[in-house]
């Protein structure tokens, strides 16, 4: 069965676990994604940037006919990662088709984010700028995020993103979440999943806003920037034998 938006909006803990946002959030996301999508794809040319040949909305109907199933669309690709064989399968397209989806419409929900203001800041010293006021004496939380990835054709590769902590081949970023609103307001670039939090971090040297509140897990140990408190946990010394 296809994955349908106008059935799983009827499912919201669904929508929710599938797309990370819940109905009232995807149909303001969905409202900037129009317009985004109206803007690249307007006037004499089709979604693939050929010429028209017959009149806009004229032909067959694809399986990702409305704007709301090809935002639903990119949302699941975006939150669970599927293969894209398994991403058309969901959808009822082939695996070539999802790819060329995927291409068309990811740039449009990054600018639709964009537009809306909730982006994260890849910059490391304009994080504060920019979120000045915003987070302005917020309790922050920073931490380490691995995603699986596929395992590299190369020695060298496979060696860089293989994290003995998980057990598998990954990519990393480190992130900076608003406690109170779990807003994302920092994403690092990313890394090899071998590389340590810790040294992200010094590679990235984040300025954060005034009266920070940070809060980090013991892979930060040593990370101490200037915010006005610091919170960490002790490692736990192992017990002799």
């Amino acid at each position: 069965m296809v994955l349908e938006y106008k059935r799983l909006i009827k499912d919201r803990r669904q929508l929710l676990a599938l797309t990370g946002l819940t109905h009232k959030e995807f149909v303001a996301l969905h409202e900037a994604f129009c317009l985004a999508y109206a803007t690249e794809y307007q006037g004499d040319h089709t979604a693939d940037g050929r010429a028209r040949k017959r009149r806009s909305g004229g032909g067959r109907k694809g399986q990702l006919g409305t704007t709301e199933q090809k935002l639903l669309f990119s949302l699941v690709y975006l939150k669970t990662y599927p293969l894209q064989a398994l991403l058309g399968e969901l959808f009822g397209l082939s695996q070539s088709r999802a790819n060329r989806w995927l291409q068309r419409l990811l740039p449009m929900v990054k600018q639709a984010l964009d537009d809306l203001g909730v982006l994260p800041s890849r910059e490391p010293e304009q994080f504060a700028k920019q979120e000045r006021g915003r987070q302005e004496g917020a309790a922050l939380i920073i931490d380490g995020t691995d995603r699986g990835r596929q395992r590299p054709k190369n020695k060298d590769k496979q060696a860089l993103h293989y994290s003995g902590k998980h057990k598998t081949h990954s990519d990393k970023n480190v992130v900076v979440v608003n406690a109170k609103t779990k807003r994302v307001g920092y994403l690092s670039q990313t890394y090899a999943g071998k590389v340590h939090d810790k040294k992200i971090v010094d590679t990235e040297p984040i300025r954060y806003p005034a009266g920070t509140i940070l809060y980090k897990d013991t892979g930060f140990q040593g990370y101490d920037p200037k915010v006005q408190q610091s919170h960490q946990p002790k490692k736990s010394r192992a017990r002799a034998r």
